[in-house]
């Protein structure tokens, strides 16, 4: 599993004019699922998530979390991040999760982030074309991989 996070003090999804998201600050994370990831990397990167530190203290330090500052999480499917360019110009997605695989384990993120926030976690829709707008504040943008969970 592979997931971009960006700090945001706004995010929005939108599907055929609809808002199916909605966040002020927090997290928007875009989250690419490939055929080898199973549900102990959804725990553990849901774990690091929801202990990630990079909200800023009274010092202006990244010291505190999602939970410190009550935010929220906007989670968005997103096959393409597990793209390979190293060929040609178009890109080859042979490595993303087919939806049989991928689906559940997108469902059951949003469902253990939100257990773990204790706040229900916003989302787009699975597979749809989807429109995403964002205020990334700082800019902090994190990638996070369960590949490197090996890799203390």
């Amino acid at each position: 599993m592979r997931a971009i996070i960006q700090r945001v003090s706004s995010a929005s999804c939108e599907v055929e004019e609809t808002i199916t998201g909605e966040i002020q600050q927090g997290f928007l994370i875009l989250l690419g699922i490939e055929e080898a990831d199973t549900e102990e990397d959804l725990v553990w990167l849901a774990q690091k998530i929801s202990n990630l530190r990079i909200f800023g203290d009274e010092a202006g330090l990244m010291n505190k979390s999602l939970q410190d500052i009550g935010g929220n999480i906007l989670l968005i499917s997103q096959f393409t991040l597990f793209a390979q360019t190293k060929k040609g110009n178009r890109p080859s997605f042979i490595r993303a999760a087919k939806p049989n695989h991928a689906k559940p384990l997108y469902e059951h993120m949003i469902h253990y982030l939100s257990e773990l926030i204790g706040r229900q976690v916003a989302s787009g829709i699975f597979g749809a074309t989807m429109k995403i707008a964002l205020v990334n504040e700082g800019p902090v943008t994190l990638i996070m991989d369960t590949k490197d969970k090996d890799n203390h």
